[in-house]
């Protein structure tokens, strides 16, 4: 069992149940929307509390490109289809943007903003429809250029509004017998190339496939960073860290990432940490 699916045994089903009708009627107030739904736990959520709040007024937008992880698509049209909302893919041009393969600090922004005039696009097609993301509570308190983005498009954003944390929304999610539950978060690939060096498609494959061949080794939740010169960072939780040092694997990991394109695999011996690299940014405020 992930980390992710022991967080929120303390909430009971009645305080989950009424979280979760306290979301649906806020989505409620309006008309129609577009939900910019990944394949993770909080955008799944926000997805079935629109189709639950207004219906066929609701449809969920995923976005394709190369910096989407192999399998997330399949696994947010399985959402969908479960859900029961409409669902649309939409390809989206960040890699046609310097400023996002720049790769610095705010390239979050630059991706968002490429997502959101897309959704505002077809928004645009519907009376009164509004734009949903996943932004949870806990969000709001990391670094998160993307949000930038969205109140410049007018992204609304209920799990925040409504002040649902990860582990509520956690616990909405398997309320609602959404497969997602417990999920590992996944944010986008790009978000593993250390700021400063070039994303390119070449790179986030390479990552991709790393990670692919991780989790089919057992290590559940995992990260391979890219850093300068084709080194590979690797995080697993602290508990598997002795599973990834011990000399077979160790050595059959670091043979597979060389294939791959890596110059010299590390592991990190801090585990996985969610955003870890925004750790290495000095953020001037």
């Amino acid at each position: 069992m992930s980390l992710a699916a022991t967080q929120f045994d303390s909430l009971s089903i009645t305080q989950i149940s009424k979280h979760a009708q306290t979301l649906v009627r806020f989505i409620s107030q309006f008309e129609s929307c577009a939900v910019a739904l990944s394949a993770g736990v909080d955008s799944s959520v926000v997805a079935k509390a629109a189709f639950l709040a207004v219906g066929e007024r609701a449809v969920a937008v995923t976005a394709q490109s190369a910096s989407l992880a192999s399998g997330e698509l399949q696994s947010a049209q399985q959402t969908a289809a479960l859900i029961g909302i409409r669902h649309l893919v939409i390809e989206t041009a960040e890699f046609e943007n310097a400023d996002y393969l720049r790769n610095a600090a705010d390239r979050c922004y630059h991706c968002k903003t490429e997502l959101y005039q897309k959704l505002q696009s077809l928004a645009a097609a519907t009376a009164g429809c509004v734009l949903l993301s996943g932004t949870n509570l806990d969000d709001l308190g990391d670094y998160r250029p993307g949000l930038v983005a969205g109140v410049e498009h007018q992204v609304v954003t209920p799990l925040a509004d409504c002040r649902l944390d990860k582990t509520t929304v956690r616990g909405i999610a398997k309320f609602w017998d959404l497969p997602v539950w417990d999920r590992p978060a996944s944010p986008c690939l790009s978000s593993r190339i250390a700021y400063g060096e070039t994303v390119t498609p070449e790179r986030l494959a390479m990552v991709d496939a790393a990670e692919i061949y991780l989790r089919g080794r057992g290590f559940t939740d995992v990260r391979v960073r890219y850093h300068r010169d084709d080194l590979a960072r690797i995080e697993v939780s602290a508990e598997q860290i002795s599973d990834l040092t011990g000399d077979s694997m160790r050595q059959t990991v670091d043979t597979k990432l060389r294939s791959l394109g890596f110059a010299l695999v590390t592991i990190d011996l801090r585990g996985f940490q969610s955003g870890s690299l925004n750790q290495l940014l000095q953020i001037q405020t």
